[in-house]
């Protein structure tokens, strides 16, 4: 994974979401579709995919989908427009 957009297309591929830029920064329950077993299922893809170990307690905290994909990649969220 290198890129939000890989990040975005493992959601939607892997966990069957149809997520786009535009949910990125939707608080989590206002995400289409998503439930809290979306979260331990995308934590086992991104440690599969990346051979990484997520930091369940961190994702755990994340309120968005972009703050889960700083928590795997380590990167900063983007500035707010």
């Amino acid at each position: 994974m290198n890129s939000i957009d890989d990040f975005i297309r493992i959601l939607r591929d892997e966990l069957g979401l149809a997520v786009g830029t535009d949910d990125l920064r939707r608080s989590l329950d206002d995400v289409n579709g998503w439930d809290s077993v979306h979260l331990l299922a995308l934590v086992t893809v991104l440690e599969r995919i990346t051979g990484t170990r997520v930091s369940l307690p961190d994702a755990l905290e994340a309120t968005s989908l972009e703050h889960l994909y700083t928590v795997v990649s380590g990167r900063r969220p983007s500035p707010a427009p």
